[in-house]
């Protein structure tokens, strides 16, 4: 760990130092003296937190305000003796003092079986090396192409030069970022902690707790500088089509500039990043060509956008939707929302907030902080909520919930929607769910409910039957009058890998392989058939009941790289996933999500296709996920090379 303020005088950062603890978060700063006294005393009472409610992050840890100061006041000075040299107690806590003090930190018991887990984290966010593994070295000439340079196509860039894999990424935008570059409507922000909708190893000096577009853009920004892999990445340039060349044994990919230039690259492996959010989805609605006004996609909004005294429809309510109507509702002269269905929503005490600077200093200064609030952030928001998502089969409402923990989420919910809509009963009716909460993703309350009770702002939820070229025509045969129509309809997320032709082995192309929209793949990463191709953010992947898309990521390009660093050793260079593994894997995921929330009944969910089937969201524990992904096994896999037939996978 380093010691970054060591230009302050030693009062100067000892002040500091009790600044920030009288504002920092009680449990997290439990977990930083018992690594740095060694003191394990801090993990039995008076000192243990009692259970947080809901998203919220405990800071108190619901303790008395002397146990507080107590707290506070010796972590002041832990923190301050070990700025001053003295070495960390406990550098290296064994998995089970970790799962016991996380435990102790969220006030609920975390299984044994996280132990793991939380020390390969917390290891990658304090840049410890002591665990790195020695990679065999890639064969000469041996290289890779990504596509896209978004969060997955950047992550593999880094990891395969950590390798030594040269790779080439192609991004037709003009910069890194991808969804983070092309989306810039007002409000748009991620709905998962800055803190952990990051890189584990790369931090940063987040302002808010929830980041805007910009931050996190000005974030990815700075990741490729700091991960040096610019140098990497032609710009403006979009594929259009890679296939197998199954003579050479090598990936064909075609390309073509933003001057039409059309050229061929080939590579070893593909790595897909052009994740799920890149093809904006427009409904079917007769008569959009009509419309004498403006429109847009919220993923296209146009630069310098004047919505002043303008009368504005924004058709959808979910994520994109909840962003942008209370961003605009006080520009606009009149705001009308249409809404297909109802979300459940969920209370937001973190919008917009700032960090605290005294807080951010210790989130910069301390690393053991920035590590043990990155880690109860994570269980909050990941399998903590997992049992809940299980379908009880015996359970009596099924209409309105799937087990007793769901149904009193769906109390909490509603009490809360009707306290943020009290004396307006015609909209507490309309945007009351009628599926269980979970069912689609749960959406924050940045201003959704308030935004709906202004007097400029209607909430329609007749269906949209046509646009005419002065608005919106509806069921009942009423015309919206708008000057500007804006789709909040979301992405094409069923269709993976569909914006670019992919031929695999067989001459088969991807979407002959999968149909329309039924994506299958081994652990989301890879298909037989197309050998060397993986996908990051590929079909059932998606955090489905929380947390950081990162982190699933993170996992799949750990194993990319375990599997390649397997190949090396084993003189392969070319590897194709077998059929029955592919089959077996899919299989347990349908049995899984069987008896989860996104297959039951009574709504629709971009998780799922048009027959049912959910081939979005993840259907593991975030501790299975990662312990799934940790190492690839070369008997999942027939094994070739540049010059040979595909062999047998030595077991």
């Amino acid at each position: 760990m380093t010691r970054d303020s060591s230009a302050l005088g030693r009062e100067a950062y000892d002040a500091l130092v009790r600044d920030a603890v009288r504002e920092a978060n009680v449990p997290t700063l439990l977990m930083v003296l018992v690594h740095l006294t060694g003191d394990r005393r801090w993990l039995a009472d008076p000192y243990r937190p009692t259970r947080g409610r809901g998203l919220d992050e405990n800071d108190s840890g619901g303790l008395p305000e002397a146990v507080q100061d107590e707290i506070r006041s010796a972590a002041a000075a832990a923190i301050s003796r070990w700025h001053a040299g003295q070495p960390v107690a406990l550098p290296e806590p064994d998995e089970r003092l970790l799962t016991d003090m996380l435990s102790v930190s969220i006030g609920e018991p975390v299984p044994p079986e996280y132990g793991p887990m939380i020390a390969d984290d917390l290891h990658a966010a304090l840049g410890a090396t002591t665990r790195a593994r020695d990679v065999p070295a890639a064969p000469p000439g041996f290289s890779a192409i990504v596509i896209g340079a978004g969060i997955s196509g950047m992550l593999a860039a880094h990891r395969l030069r950590e390798i030594g894999v040269d790779c080439t990424v192609l991004e037709r935008g003009p910069r890194v970022g991808g969804t983070w570059w092309h989306n810039r409507y007002p409000g748009c922000g991620v709905d998962v902690p800055s803190h952990l909708y990051s890189f584990s190893t790369v931090d940063f000096d987040w302002p808010h707790y929830y980041a805007s577009r910009d931050e996190i853009h000005a974030y990815l920004e700075r990741v490729t500088t700091d991960w040096d892999i610019r140098d990497a990445i032609r710009f403006s340039t979009e594929v259009t089509a890679a296939r197998w060349d199954e003579g050479e044994r090598l990936w064909t990919v075609e390309t073509v500039a933003a001057d039409g230039t059309r050229a061929e690259l080939r590579a070893n492996i593909v790595i897909s990043g052009v994740g799920a959010f890149g093809r904006p989805k427009l409904p079917d609605i007769p008569g959009l060509d009509r419309f004498a006004g403006q429109w847009c996609h919220t993923a296209r909004w146009p630069e310098g956008l004047d919505l002043a005294g303008k009368r504005v429809g924004v058709i959808g309510n979910g994520a994109s939707a909840m962003q942008v109507v209370p961003a605009i509702a006080e520009t606009a002269r009149a705001l009308t929302v249409f809404q297909r269905s109802a979300h459940w929503v969920a209370p937001f005490e973190k919008f917009r907030a700032a960090v605290p600077e005294s807080v951010r200093f210790l989130l910069r200064e301390v690393p053991l902080y920035r590590s043990w609030y990155r880690q109860r952030l994570a269980w909050v928001l990941n399998d903590t909520l997992y049992e809940s998502f299980q379908k009880d089969p015996d359970w009596p409402h099924p209409e309105r919930s799937i087990n007793a923990i769901n149904d009193g989420h769906r109390r909490f919910f509603t009490r809360y929607l009707e306290s943020q809509l009290a004396g307006r009963p015609d909209l507490i009716e309309r945007v009351t769910p009628t599926y269980p909460p979970f069912g689609k993703r749960i959406l924050l309350d940045n201003g959704w409910y308030r935004t709906l009770r202004r007097d400029n702002v209607e909430l329609v939820t007749d269906s949209i039957t046509e646009i005419t070229a002065d608005g919106i025509r509806v069921g009942s045969g009423r015309v919206v009058d708008l000057d500007v129509i804006v789709f909040a309809t979301g992405f094409d997320v069923v269709n993976f890998l569909s914006s670019f032709e992919l031929t695999g082995r067989s001459g088969r192309t991807l979407r002959e392989v999968w149909g329309a929209d039924d994506a299958r793949a081994y652990l989301g990463t890879t298909v037989p058939d197309f050998p060397n191709l993986f996908a990051l953010y590929g079909p059932n992947t998606q955090a489905g009941h929380g947390g950081s898309l990162i982190f699933y990521l993170e996992c799949q390009m750990r194993y990319i790289t375990s599997l390649l660093a397997k190949m090396f050793a084993a003189g392969a260079t070319v590897a194709e996933c077998r059929p029955e593994v592919n089959d077996a894997y899919n299989d347990a995921v349908d049995a899984a999500h069987e008896r989860m929330i996104w297959s039951h009944p009574g709504f629709s969910t971009y998780y799922r296709n048009s027959r049912g089937r959910v081939v979005v969201a993840n259907p593991w524990r975030v501790v299975d996920w990662w312990r799934l992904t940790k190492e690839a096994d070369l008997s999942d896999y027939r094994l070739g090379s540049a010059v040979e037939e595909p062999a047998e996978a030595a077991l």
